[in-house]
């Protein structure tokens, strides 16, 4: 239970009091400050009209004549807000913020580069270094079909990701002798993803050298 610094009820962690209104500043997971069911799969118009909501009643220029306590909850509720935001609205976040939920971490294995990423990766490397020596039109265009390669990998990923999250979604009303493997899949995709972001931001990254040159 907390007690609310504004109206003295005591009730349910929040961030907000559903008496009074006034700010709690509850330490609550990213889904319960959002008000949203602890799901992998999030109607991001649904993430988008809780976060605006919230952002409006706990906003600390509403609070800033309030008391010292009342002024620092309003801080305090704003900024796991913002963090529950910017974390569920991103896939990838989501799902490594599910595997902190469960005291899980991707781990020294998944920090490797996928085994079918290898080939990928080497080729890529390859025409980046050749863009590097040579800033040649075939070099130019060799590096961006890569990026369209890895930007198309990225994009099976994301679909991987939510396919997994929709597994996670079906079973989390009932025991499952799965979970381990789910765990797996998830840690598996966004080691990948996690790898293919940075191969197009050095992608990205070599072009943008190479157009400025």
């Amino acid at each position: 239970m907390i007690t609310c610094p504004s109206c003295a009820r005591a009730q349910s962690p929040a961030l907000v009091c559903v008496g009074c209104g006034a700010p709690l500043g509850a330490n609550l997971d990213l889904f319960a400050a959002l008000d949203l069911p602890r799901r992998l799969t999030i109607d991001p118009a649904a993430l988008e009209r809780a976060y605006h909501d919230l952002s409006r009643r706990l906003h600390p220029d509403r609070f800033a004549a309030a008391p010292a306590k009342i002024r620092a909850a309003s801080l305090r509720a704003t900024a796991n807000l913002t963090r529950a935001y910017r974390t569920l609205r991103d896939p990838a976040a989501r799902g490594r913020y599910w595997l902190e939920l469960h005291g899980r971490k991707l781990g020294d294995d998944n920090q490797r580069v996928p085994a079918e990423l290898a080939a990928m990766v080497f080729e890529t490397q390859e025409r980046l270094e050749e863009l590097r020596d040579e800033r040649t039109p075939e070099a130019l265009a060799g590096a961006r079909e890569r990026r369209l390669s890895v930007d198309a990998a990225l994009a099976a990923a994301g679909r991987a990701l939510a396919e997994n999250f929709a597994r996670w979604d079906a079973a989390a009303a009932t025991a499952d002798d799965e979970r381990e493997t789910r765990f797996a899949e998830l840690k598996a995709v966004l080691s990948k993803i996690a790898y293919l972001t940075t191969l197009l931001r050095d992608i990205d990254r070599e072009l943008e050298t190479a157009r400025a040159a």
